[in-house]
């Protein structure tokens, strides 16, 4: 799913019960998430359900930098949704799009800040730090020794 999609399915939704109905539906195309990617390394902190984010580095060709795609799972509906609207903003880019990219000012023009909890709201800013760290850790691996 295109971050362009989203935005565009939302303007045709007027009411929030049915963007939350999409936003799980949204949940529900995410790429499963093994078992041996459920660690406590790929656990992200500062979530109140559990949400587990596995990132892939790809190495692009010279001058692009590499390329981060996520695969990620959630205990509960609407943070899957979450997820995969994150994916959106952040999967296939390289690791400075993705630091140039804030993902905050997407959330609120969609609406969420206003719309979800404090806490699905703290665990959002959690899951966009955690792919902002590995974007920074990818692009400091990927500096000329």
């Amino acid at each position: 799913m295109k971050l362009e999609d989203i935005r565009s399915d939302f303007e045709l939704l007027d009411d929030w019960e049915d963007r939350y109905g999409y936003i799980i539906e949204l949940g529900r195309t995410l790429e499963p998430l093994s078992e041996d990617a459920r660690t406590s390394e790929n656990k992200v902190q500062g979530c109140v359900s559990q949400v587990w984010l596995a990132t892939r580095t790809e190495t692009c060709g010279a001058g692009d930098g590499p390329r981060l795609s996520f695969t990620g799972d959630s205990d509960a509906h609407i943070v899957r949704g979450l997820i995969a609207i994150l994916f959106a903003i952040y999967s296939g880019k390289t690791a400075s799009e993705i630091l140039a990219t804030d993902a905050r000012a997407v959330f609120q023009e969609l609406g969420l800040g206003e719309h979800l909890t404090p806490q699905r709201s703290n665990g959002f800013v959690s899951m966009v730090n955690r792919i902002r760290s590995d974007a920074k850790a990818t692009l400091q691996q990927a500096l000329p020794a």
